[in-house]
């Protein structure tokens, strides 16, 4: 990938691209219901399906259609393939509280056979989904007419074989095991291990280590909980398993700290192996400060010498070498600094911004307001500013890159600070495994864009 801004970029002579207008998913209501809230977005491993969950506990699978040599611009698109309700909403007695039905991960396992298993959780239960596809079904059973109904055995005077017959097809989900009751806290992470066999997940205080096959009990990793609540001063908030050691994961924290655990060393993982912190800048120090260096995301770099962290106002990435400093920072929306008051008052500033790596770690995206989208190319150090709306939804639309400007004179393709709409949000964004194809999350809508070869 040569970069992200873009042709008019230059220096990049033919190898650059730009983005383009694929696809928009979900209604266009100005009255957008809450259930309909996009609240992840996760393409499987091959990246032929793209799984979104919402705020109503739904799943909805979309897969990519073969190209078509007929519409050639159609390069694959991706169209409903299964939608099924994940999450039910559901009540608390003892604790008197409602548990919300919203997804809040979805994680692929890597295909094995023929069907697909996903992880997805809520706030306390983790499910996992097989999805798979039946074209044929049986006709002639001795025992049973075509109807259904069982027959008179005195009747039955010859043994039929039953025979398979081809049938429209149909995609069915069903819930193959249900991890419940092992998490008092909201959960916000979990992360297949490279095993295969077991998975983690991990709520504000602990993380626990599942085996895919078992679903009575689980092996608390990391625990963080105070003896006395009153001490409590850091949340986990994000945690994954590295893609290739499958005895290491890491997990972040609201200090906007990294920890890199090895479970070799011990059961309980409450001793870190290594320690991730940028000092701070003490003139830069401000009320807002411990607020905004609270990590929302974690993600290991598909090659595994990497990680990279979202916080409100950067994406840093690390090398798992070094502990002391980030490599790498970019600025994702460095003029919001000057209205951190307003965003702490309308609760903007606790918002959770999820980063994604393309396939060969070259370049990073993750979200902003306005919906707009920030990409960050790693060997050119060029960024660009994208936006997802329907104003740009033509097929095969260039999308312009968006300038935001901070104060002085305004030029005429810039939008002032003062004019973004922070209740438009890109909190959820995906990047396919292998091509240029990224998935976008605004609100209810799930915005699909590629590139365009020059």
């Amino acid at each position: 990938m040569a970069g992200v801004a873009g042709g008019g970029g230059g220096g990049g002579g033919g190898n650059d691209f730009q983005w383009c207008f694929s696809q928009v998913k979900g209604a266009i209501d100005e009255d957008v219901a809450e259930a309909d809230i996009i609240s992840t977005v996760e393409f499987n491993y091959s990246g032929d399906l793209l799984a979104t969950g919402d705020k109503g506990g739904r799943v909805v699978i979309f897969q990519r259609e073969q190209e078509n040599k007929s519409r050639p611009h159609s390069r694959g698109e991706y169209n409903v393939y299964s939608t099924f309700q994940s999450h039910e909403p559901e009540f608390d007695y003892l604790k008197s509280l409602e548990i919300e039905e919203k997804i809040n991960k979805i994680r692929w396992l890597p295909q094995q056979n023929a069907a697909h298993f996903l992880l997805s959780t809520n706030d306390k239960t983790i499910k996992l989904w097989k999805i798979s596809e039946r074209d044929k079904r049986a006709e002639g059973y001795n025992l049973k007419d075509e109807d259904g109904r069982l027959r008179d055995p005195f009747r039955i005077t010859a043994l039929r074989v039953p025979i398979l017959k081809p049938m429209d097809l149909m995609v069915e989900a069903s819930p193959r095991r249900i991890f419940a009751n092992a998490h008092t806290y909201h959960i916000n992470s979990i992360s297949v291990n490279s095993d295969h066999e077991t998975y983690l997940s991990a709520d504000d205080l602990r993380i626990n280590l599942w085996h895919l096959e078992i679903t009575d009990r689980s092996f608390n990793i990391v625990d963080i909980k105070p003896a006395n609540m009153e001490e409590l001063t850091e949340v986990i908030t994000a945690a994954e398993f590295h893609p290739h050691h499958c005895n290491v994961f890491v997990y972040s924290s609201s200090k906007g700290t990294i920890r890199l655990c090895d479970m070799r060393s011990s059961a309980l993982c409450d001793r870190h192996s290594k320690f991730f912190e940028e000092p701070e800048d003490p003139s830069s120090r401000s009320f807002f400060s411990e607020i905004i260096s609270s990590i929302s995301d974690v993600k290991f770099s598909h090659s595994g010498r990497y990680m990279m962290t979202r916080d409100y106002l950067s994406v840093k990435v690390w090398d798992l070498n070094m502990e002391n400093r980030p490599v790498e920072t970019y600025q994702v929306h460095e003029y919001l600094r000057s209205k951190l008051c307003s965003l702490y008052e309308n609760d903007c500033i606790f918002d959770k911004f999820e980063c994604c790596w393309n396939g060969s770690d070259s370049a990073i995206m993750t979200g902003s307001y306005n919906n707009f989208f920030r990409l960050f190319d790693r060997n050119t150090r060029r960024d660009i500013t994208l936006e997802a709306s329907r104003e740009s939804s033509k097929p095969r639309a260039i999308l312009k890159p968006r300038k935001v400007c901070t104060g002085g004179k305004r030029k005429k393709d810039e939008i002032s600070v003062d004019s973004l709409d922070f209740n438009k949000k890109i909190l959820h964004t995906a990047w396919h495994p292998t091509d240029n194809i990224i998935a976008v999350a605004a609100t209810n809508n799930l915005y699909i864009f590629q590139d365009k070869i020059n």
